[in-house]
């Protein structure tokens, strides 16, 4: 399971800059597990997503 401090941060970032089609009402109401998939998916292309330092 994913730190608590990192969901944070996540969560905090995506209400800031929400994803197109979404609110930060939204984000400010997924459940972690969502939160962290959501992540995941916006960022699998990334080619250096693996490398990011959290």
């Amino acid at each position: 399971m994913a730190s608590k401090e990192l969901i944070a941060k996540l969560r905090e970032k995506y209400i800031q800059n929400p994803p197109e089609g979404m609110t930060a009402n939204e984000i400010r109401e997924m459940d972690d597990e969502d939160l962290l998939d959501m992540d995941y998916f916006m960022h699998e292309d990334d080619e250096f997503f693996d490398e990011v330092d959290w």
